[in-house]
């Protein structure tokens, strides 16, 4: 499975986001995103803090989503073209 990963996420390496190519990558992003089982970060809005008092599941279904959001932040810069990811 991991080689599957690493061959879909080539496809963004190959086509890095340039500012007219924004369909292309965001498809492929789409793609990766799927079999990485992470597209609901890009679909979903951002869920509240459940806050200190929450129950755990609560507080553990906030801690992955925002964990996911990370990664998909970064994976989204990574394949940016320099000028866009400043």
């Amino acid at each position: 499975m991991a080689n599957n990963m690493i061959s879909l996420r080539s496809l963004l390496e190959k086509e890095k986001l340039n500012g007219i190519s924004f369909l292309d990558w965001f498809r492929n992003l789409r793609i990766v995103l799927k079999q990485e089982r992470k597209e609901y970060v890009i679909e979903e809005p951002v869920p509240n803090d459940p806050g200190a008092n929450a129950p755990r599941a609560d507080k553990d279904k906030f801690k992955k989503h925002m964990d996911d959001m990370l990664d998909v932040g970064c994976l989204m810069l990574a394949t940016m073209t320099p000028e866009l990811q400043k």
